[in-house]
């Protein structure tokens, strides 16, 4: 990792919108994106296809440290990929974030996986979209946002979403999965789900994507 790269830090929980601001401020400035929940839900695919529990952190540990992942941007985003296999799709199911949250929670496994994530920084820029971006991976970066939303707004957006997807969802086990996931994430021993001290909290149950990068976008000019 280059100590001098500009890195900005967005976290918070599922729904709260940080992917689509991430690839805004991405395109915007011209910077590399970290997707980090994407890491560990591919993690938990290659886990699943290899046979090992999510509860075995030592064998989840060393398929970590030599998982074959890579990104690819394209006009929307990024395209991921598991070895040859496009896992794109598969990545954003309900039920591979709960597998992603699940092994999370081992300190093994997110250890194994701090080095993969500091390479990403490079020029001319980063932005480290995750849960422990701000504390954890990137605790030096000069510009830290938080976003956060209510469970009920969450589970909205993402009902949406996957209708539009062609999935069938009920608004209940949303809403029961958001908790129980945000429940691990901020109760877990190591990197749990909190603001960086020094972080700018949005909160996006009210505002649509252009608010919040305006938001967003006002803090930064005022730290570069």
């Amino acid at each position: 990792m280059n100590s001098h790269v500009p890195i900005i830090t967005i976290d918070g929980a599922s729904g709260v919108g940080k992917g689509t601001l991430a690839f805004s401020l991405a395109a915007k400035l011209g910077y590399k994106l970290l997707d980090s929940g994407a890491i560990y839900r591919a993690l938990a695919l290659y886990a699943i296809d290899l046979n090992i529990d999510l509860e075995d952190s030592a064998k989840l540990a060393k398929i970590a440290h030599n998982i074959p992942l890579r990104f690819e941007k394209n006009s929307k985003g990024l395209d991921i990929f598991l070895g040859e296999k496009n896992i794109t799709v598969n990545l954003r199911l309900e039920q591979t974030g709960t597998f992603a949250s699940i092994l999370a929670k081992h300190n093994d496994v997110r250890q194994a996986l701090i080095a993969f994530q500091k390479n990403f920084a490079n020029e001319p820029g980063l932005i480290a979209d995750g849960r422990d971006m701000g504390t954890c991976i990137f605790p030096d970066a000069k510009i830290k946002l938080f976003l956060h939303a209510s469970a009920q707004i969450r589970a909205q957006r993402r009902f949406e979403q996957l209708l539009k997807q062609g999935f069938s969802a009920t608004m209940p086990n949303l809403i029961d999965d958001i908790n129980a996931r945000d429940h691990r994430d901020r109760t877990r021993a190591v990197s749990p789900l909190i603001a960086a001290e020094d972080a700018l909290i949005i909160d996006t149950s009210s505002l649509d994507g252009d608010q919040v990068f305006k938001l967003a976008w006002n803090y930064i000019e005022s730290k570069i």
